[in-house]
């Protein structure tokens, strides 16, 4: 039986990109330099954070990008199914839970988009609130988050669309506080 992907360049391509995101999300470097928890929401916070790096490059284009960003949407929430069925999650209350899901992931959209087009002012609250829970980052934490999402959204307005398409994403390092850049750097 032939896949899905197979027969799909999108699919394919979507789900490349999911995992991409998602080898991202786990880089160490947000956890152990910037103090992003280390737990299901935070984990969770920094999928949702380069999902919507992805996203907001992909709605600025014409179809098929729209397409792709629909497939990696749900390819992305179907993954969030499964790992909420892993993790022991009842079949009556996965819905439930997917749902809140979705709606956590559309604020975050909505804060994001808001926090890149009018500055800092609005983009470190939404870092703190979404990405740091329950966590009180500092500012330079703040800082060099915003800076990584500036800079990222910037990297992705510059890659061809034709890669996107392919699903071939990439995102750079994960942000480091400018004294332990300077204490790698010796």
């Amino acid at each position: 039986m032939i896949s899905l992907a197979r027969r799909n360049p999108l699919q394919k391509a979507a789900e490349l990109a999911y995992r991409r995101v998602v080898d991202q999300a786990r880089q160490p470097g947000f956890f152990t330099d910037i103090g992003v928890p280390d737990t299901i929401d935070g984990r969770f916070e920094l999928i949702c954070l380069h999902a919507f790096l992805l996203l907001h490059r992909l709605k600025a284009e014409k179809p098929p990008a729209l397409q792709l960003g629909q497939r990696f949407f749900d390819a992305m929430f179907a993954d969030f199914d499964r790992s909420l069925r892993e993790m022991g999650t009842g079949d009556l209350s996965v819905g439930r839970h997917v749902k809140r899901m979705a709606q956590a992931f559309y604020g975050r959209i909505d804060a994001y988009e808001r926090g890149l087009s009018e500055g800092d002012g609005v983009l470190k609250p939404a870092l703190a609130r979404n990405l740091f829970g329950t966590m009180q980052p500092g500012e330079p934490e703040l800082a060099a988050v915003a800076r990584y999402l500036r800079h990222e959204a910037a990297r992705l307005r510059e890659r061809p669309v034709t890669e996107l398409l392919a699903g071939e994403i990439s995102f750079g390092d994960p942000p480091m506080l400018a004294a332990r850049q300077a204490a790698s750097a010796s």
